[in-house]
């Protein structure tokens, strides 16, 4: 049997929760806009603020892959993680671009899979496929964070909602 001084505080509750407007769920998506991307970036989380995180593309190069040398020169990039912690960390796209900084092909690279130094950076490498290697201009890094991306409206109205991430980068998009 409950307290007689709870079950005279619960229907104050639920008045304060319906005047508040939690009894109605009003759900809404938002997605962040895409920075600005450059050879090195300060990572910045869905609602623009800093991170306290740059990566940085250390070199990039034209070769075959060692597993897959019969396919041709990939783009094989350098990077590294400055304040990024040990076992999770941000994330951002990676993108080969051309002249006119459109991007010919993107992966995102996680702070977490790079290997830590003496410095406390993190360092790490990634590879390219490029349909046409040869308009590589650059490796263009992403500032915003891709490694957590909450639940949407659609998926769960009293929980998702909120800011997202921007969309990954693709080919053919304008970084």
């Amino acid at each position: 049997m409950l307290p007689a001084r709870v079950l005279a505080v619960a229907p104050l509750a639920l008045v304060v929760l319906a005047l508040s407007g939690c009894s109605s769920w009003v759900c809404t998506d938002t997605t962040a806009e895409r920075g600005t991307a450059g050879a090195r970036v300060e990572i910045v989380h869905t609602y623009g603020q800093r991170l306290g995180v740059t990566v940085e593309v250390v070199g990039w190069r034209l070769e075959p892959h060692p597993q897959e040398p019969s396919r041709g020169d990939k783009v094989h990039f350098d990077y590294r993680f400055e304040g990024a912690e040990e076992h999770s960390g941000p994330a951002v796209d990676a993108c080969a671009v051309d002249k006119k900084r459109v991007a010919l092909g993107c992966q995102t690279i996680h702070s977490s899979g790079a290997w830590p130094e003496p410095d406390g950076t993190r360092t790490g490498d990634g590879w390219l496929a490029i349909e046409h290697p040869e308009q590589v201009a650059g490796v263009l890094f992403v500032p915003n964070d891709q490694s957590y991306d909450r639940r949407t409206c659609e998926t769960d109205v009293k929980d998702g909602g909120g800011m997202h991430p921007p969309e990954p980068a693709t080919v053919g998009d304008q970084l």
